[in-house]
């Protein structure tokens, strides 16, 4: 396949330094199908506790503490803990960030 000598940027994928890594980490994090559906479920669901989203998914409470911790680290959630429970929500900066991060680069 030869390219056309039309062929425009379409976008400038101007990031890097810690912002790139930052962005890297939440695209690796939201990548894996579980965390996916943990982050969709948390859209729906804000403020739901660790046994509300086991009973979402068909894995192990570990398997989903795993998957929480990760996403977590990435910055894509925030936990409060309350007794024996931790209640989940979206991180309303990391989206922030994200959303304006993309916008900026595509």
């Amino acid at each position: 396949m030869i390219c056309k000598d039309d062929c425009k940027p379409c976008c400038t994928l101007s990031i890097e330094g810690e912002d790139q890594n930052r962005f890297i980490a939440l695209l690796k994090a939201a990548g894996n199908p579980i965390r996916f559906e943990i982050l969709k479920y948390l859209v729906t669901h804000p403020g739901c506790i660790t046994g509300n989203i086991v009973d979402h998914l068909p894995i192990a409470q570990s398997t989903v503490s795993q998957h929480l911790a990760v996403l977590r680290s990435a910055g894509w959630i925030e936990g409060t803990t309350e007794g024996p429970a931790t209640c989940y929500c979206l991180s309303k900066e990391s989206i922030d960030w994200f959303r304006k991060n993309v916008a900026r680069i595509f």
